[in-house]
């Protein structure tokens, strides 16, 4: 039997990984991938104690500028060129 998300997550955290942020987004009107799948894997996530900073658009399973523009953003910051 597969070992579940969060445990499998939680076994294979290192000290090396774990304090890596991560940017997580999804589309509210996501056909492919449910949106309350990304939900899901943000809260496993935040609970095994990533810094997940979620992003939420009002799209398909696509990318949009905006979430180009976030993503750019985000980059900066967390490799200190902002």
């Amino acid at each position: 039997m597969p070992i579940p998300l969060p445990e499998r997550l939680a076994e294979e955290t290192n000290t090396v990984n774990a304090h890596i942020p991560i940017f997580l987004a999804h589309g509210t009107q996501d056909q492919v991938v449910p949106y309350a799948m990304g939900e899901y894997g943000r809260q496993v996530l935040e609970q095994i104690g990533f810094t997940v900073e979620w992003h939420s658009y009002p799209m398909a399973h696509t990318v949009i500028p905006r979430e180009l523009d976030d993503i750019r953003v985000w980059l900066l910051r967390v490799l200190g060129g902002a």
